[in-house]
């Protein structure tokens, strides 16, 4: 089991930056790959990103390359998703997810899943 808490979401204006932080526990959190996802109002859940255990291959939605970047800290068991250059459209609840298989995190099919944390960009 690993469980999932997500903090550092909130309001931000356009252009602006926030990072998210995931906090992941449980005896195999540092084995586990991991995503972002988000979900905006009337709108499906989106894939935002997703990092392997071990930090070295990063897969990226497009609406997000070379503004968002995922990293992680297996000695903490943290993860982070740096938003930079935020768009109204960014503005979604945002989910920390981890699976232990990365072809399966690839394809958006997590195990555990965070309750999420609002972000919201003002323009």
């Amino acid at each position: 089991q690993v469980q999932l808490v997500e903090s550092g979401g909130g309001l931000v204006q356009a252009g602006g930056s926030l990072r998210l932080s995931c906090a992941a526990s449980g005896r195999t959190a540092s084995s586990h790959a991991m995503g972002w996802l988000r979900q905006a109002p009337g709108k499906e859940r989106e894939f935002v990103g997703g990092i392997n255990w071990n930090g070295r291959s990063t897969v990226y939605a497009d609406s997000v390359k070379g503004r968002f970047t995922i990293s992680r800290d297996n000695a903490k068991n943290m993860v982070y998703l740096q938003m930079n250059s935020l768009k109204p459209e960014d503005t979604a609840v945002y989910y920390c997810a981890a699976v232990q298989s990365w072809p399966r995190a690839t394809r958006y099919d997590y195990d555990y899943w965070g309750q999420g944390t609002q972000v919201t960009v003002s323009s």
